[in-house]
């Protein structure tokens, strides 16, 4: 998401979190909708993980994408050399407002009019769907959980599974209204219906666009995780083939991935393995009947440079978009991904979008959580969640140190009300005696505390006030 382009029409204020919080803790269908999908999911990861040693495994995870991090430059460069050695045209794009311009060249020059697109949350960070069309140029999503958002006009509410909000009978009349398929609740019916009306648009595409789960540096191999074969297709069907993914996705070598792909299917899924893997390594070559005539990659770094600069918020850079974190997250299951108001939402996305839209657009997101740890306990690679997300509530308030001018000065999104009770609460701790009569105060006269804080009590009980201070008590025990 790029904060200086123009709003697309299905793009959501970020400023609006509360609001839509409130509105999904009121919609029972939603919340029934998330809790059946993310109690499944649990259960599927526990089941594929048993018999499995999963810290040795996490360990091994986070080692190969530190590993991979803290040679990046180099690698990209591998990456890019041993692509273009195999006749991948690799391009750079350093903001999604360039990624986008790079892929209508591509188009252009080709006298596309259509694109079929495999699942990729870097086309969705880029708003590819929306640019196209404002370029005149057709994009279709395959993958059948964005096919049916793309169908309601919406965004994708999950990283890995883009329509969980939605059961089968909304799924149901959504086809039936934009489709005309016949009301069912039989899913193999609706998804073969799908699957009918997307075969022709996959023949007769001009370009197919697809995402990257892994770069191997060594090979110059794009690595492509799915079960529906609509990646497979996208990038072997249509004549030219536009892969896009973020600076961050490459490892040194096809070794590397074995790990990684363990844990991400386990993670995602809850599958020992996806139906499909596909590995990419150039163009098709004249002895061989299929593939893309042309092979392009586009790698985006869209802020993830300025993440890289940063010793403790690069661990951000080691996720493999599992969405685990999501699917273990209290806050998630109960309001949805659309309350976020961003291209990634839940635990990962409180981390990563506050440096792609700016901490002064993002302050909410850090703050969207319990801090119970969860996120960071299911991680595959370790990301260290909850810490990320306390330095990020710390940046929001006294200044951000990564993006300087977006929030100006010390306290700068403090209240004069909250900085002046931090001010009296940090010279009342500084200084004995004065702590001591505050406290005696606060212990002589807590029948007086209001039964209502602020918005604190709104969902709590407030905490009484002991009638005895620890000091008071200790000295009795002592006596």
């Amino acid at each position: 998401m790029n904060t200086t382009a123009e709003q697309s029409p299905h793009q959501i204020d970020v400023k609006e979190f509360h609001p839509r919080a409130r509105a999904a803790l009121g919609d029972p269908q939603i919340r029934k909708n998330f809790r059946n999908a993310m109690n499944g999911l649990m259960s599927k990861r526990t089941a594929a993980f048993e018999g499995w040693d999963v810290e040795t495994l996490r360990d091994l995870g986070a080692n190969v994408r530190m590993r991979a991090l803290a040679n990046l430059p180099d690698l990209l460069e591998q990456l890019e050399q041993k692509l273009t050695e195999n006749g991948v045209r690799v391009h750079w794009a350093v903001d999604a407002d360039e990624a986008c311009r790079i892929v209508r060249d591509i188009c252009v020059a080709r006298d596309a009019k259509s694109v079929i697109k495999g699942k990729s949350m870097v086309s969705e960070e880029m708003e590819l769907n929306h640019y196209l069309h404002e370029q005149g140029i057709e994009a279709l999503e395959s993958d059948l959980g964005e096919y049916i958002v793309q169908l309601a006009e919406e965004t994708p509410s999950h990283i890995i599974m883009p329509a969980i909000h939605k059961n089968t009978d909304e799924i149901s009349k959504l086809l039936h209204e934009k489709t005309g398929t016949d009301l069912s609740h039989d899913a193999n019916y609706l998804t073969a219906s799908a699957r009918l009306q997307m075969r022709e648009k996959f023949m007769n595409a001009d370009v197919g666009v697809s995402g990257v789960n892994f770069a191997v540096a060594e090979t110059g191999t794009l690595c492509l995780v799915e079960n529906e074969g609509n990646g497979r297709m996208t990038t072997t069907v249509p004549p030219c083939h536009i892969a896009v993914t973020g600076i961050e996705k490459v490892v040194p070598n096809l070794e590397d991935v074995t790990a990684l792909l363990a844990l991400l299917t386990r993670s995602a899924t809850g599958q020992h393995i996806t139906t499909y893997f596909n590995m990419i390594s150039g163009p098709r070559k004249t002895d061989e009947l299929d593939g893309p005539e042309e092979v392009h990659l586009v790698l985006v770094d869209n802020g993830r440079s300025t993440i890289y600069q940063d010793d403790q918020l690069l661990d951000t850079l080691r996720c493999i978009r599992c969405g685990a974190c999501m699917n273990h997250c209290p806050v998630y299951t109960r309001v949805g991904g659309h309350t976020y108001g961003t291209t990634y939402p839940g635990p990962i996305g409180k981390i990563l979008m506050p440096h792609l839209i700016g901490l002064d657009e993002g302050r909410h997101l850090p703050s969207a959580s319990s801090l119970c740890g969860a996120c960071g306990e299911v991680c595959p690679v370790k990301i260290p969640i909850p810490d990320l997300l306390v330095r990020l509530r710390q940046e929001a308030v006294d200044g951000d140190r990564l993006h300087p001018g977006k929030v100006k000065g010390h306290g700068a999104k403090r209240s004069s009300v909250e900085a002046m009770i931090w001010k009296g609460w940090g010279l009342m701790h500084a200084k004995p005696a004065l702590y001591r009569f505050g406290t005696g105060i606060a212990a002589k006269f807590r029948k007086l505390q209001p039964g209502k804080i602020g918005g604190w009590t709104q969902y709590r009980t407030a905490p009484a006030l002991a009638p005895k201070t620890l000091h008071q008590r200790m000295k009795e025990r002592q006596q």
